[in-house]
């Protein structure tokens, strides 16, 4: 089985869960079927790497709207995957590519939804008019697709909400995955001394973008409350927009007048880096106000880090409960609950470091059980395989 895969992100240039999906099952699809990944050029990346054929814009479109640069690298993919047997795309910046590839080839063509386009306004910030592209090449694609990959089984009630015209028997269910070999508990790791945090202290810790999407203005707030002993590490960069940059950083700005120990990374760190960063915070914290899944939260259970995530999406699929974490109720027009709930589920689990630890273990052996990238490929060709029958 020849199999396009066609993405935005692919190594070296992932920045977000949906990159790390796509890394990972990539590496597992390549021992299961003939596997050729098409994705945007990106500065470092190799040359001539086996199976990767890289897509730049039309020049023409150089000062253009990036929404537009994105639909001439879809048409470049599209040509691109002649001779496949099957296309499988991921988020709207190539799903219009395997929809064209579709039409142009006659093979089937998969999507994997790792977020929705309706449930993400904000994106207007930075897209501008390109939204309502973004939106319309989502919407095209998702309708007429052969097969429709959900991260979440909370995913797959939002595509069927947003997208009713589509048969919900088209829309499977595949989690995202962890390796939990790359990550791994490394308690000994000097990682967090490095960066400025003090070892003898407990750390919160934030690792992802700045965008409207994570929450973070919302930590920074809850933070106010926390115990003046406890650190908060920010591992966060590339902001949406230039309006969230000046917010995040205004936020940053004033918590430090109140207190010490804000400690704020704004590189995106190598993973060894991460892995460390996660090994030894007291709580890990996500809070969300939208998440198809959060990868992120499955890197940190993989390191042993007890969780505190926001209660939307596919996060409770992931966090459980009182046992590999706490989850805090989001309700989008009471921020001020949110944020105080926030605050308290962090006092909470910093307060009890023996709880916090046998949560930090809980969620490593279920990260280890349930989400292994092996098993998410073979379910991933399973899909494959009941469309080319």
């Amino acid at each position: 089985m020849r199999v396009g895969l066609l993405t935005r992100e692919f190594p070296p240039d992932v920045y977000g869960g949906a990159g790390v999906h796509v890394e990972f099952l990539a590496r597992e699809l390549r021992t299961l079927v003939d596997l050729q990944v098409h994705t945007w050029m990106s500065r470092g990346a190799p040359d001539g790497q086996p199976g990767v054929w890289r897509h730049r814009a039309d020049e023409a479109l150089s000062d253009a709207n990036e929404s537009l640069r994105a639909l001439s690298i879809d048409l470049s993919m599209a040509a691109a995957v002649a001779g496949s047997d099957l296309i499988h795309s991921h988020t709207w910046y190539a799903n219009m590519g395997g929809h064209i590839a579709k039409l142009l080839h006659g093979v089937p063509h998969v999507m994997t939804a790792h977020s929705l386009e309706p449930l993400r306004p904000w994106k207007a910030e930075q897209l501008a008019g390109g939204y309502t592209l973004s939106s319309w090449a989502e919407r095209t694609a998702i309708e007429a697709a052969d097969a429709v990959i959900a991260v979440s089984h909370g995913m797959r009630k939002d595509i069927l909400s947003c997208y009713p015209a589509l048969d919900s028997a088209r829309v499977h269910v595949v989690h995202n995955g962890i390796d939990t070999e790359l990550y791994r508990p490394d308690p000994d790791s000097d990682v967090p001394e490095r960066h400025g945090v003090d070892g003898g202290r407990p750390y919160v810790l934030f690792v992802g973008r700045i965008t409207r999407q994570k929450g973070v203005p919302h930590l920074l707030r809850a933070a106010r409350r926390l115990d003046p002993s406890v650190q908060l590490v920010l591992c966060a960069g590339a902001p949406d927009t230039p309006a969230i940059d000046q917010e995040f950083r205004a936020l940053v700005d004033e918590l430090r007048e109140l207190r010490d120990g804000v400690i704020w990374i704004p590189q995106m760190l190598p993973r060894p880096e991460v892995v460390g960063l996660l090994s030894r915070a007291a709580v890990f914290v996500c809070p969300s106000v939208y998440e198809p899944l959060g990868i992120v939260n499955l890197e940190a259970m993989a390191c042993g880090a007890p969780v505190v995530a926001s209660a939307v999406g596919g996060i409770p699929e992931v966090v459980d409960d009182a046992v590999t974490g706490l989850l805090v109720p989001y309700e989008e027009k009471d921020p001020d609950a949110f944020e105080a709930a926030l605050a308290d589920a962090l006092g909470r689990v910093i307060a009890d470091p023996p709880a916090a630890r046998r949560m930090g273990q809980a969620g490593r052996e279920r990260a280890v059980r349930e989400f292994g990238w092996d098993a998410i490929a073979r379910r991933t060709v399973t899909v494959y395989e009941e469309l080319l029958r």
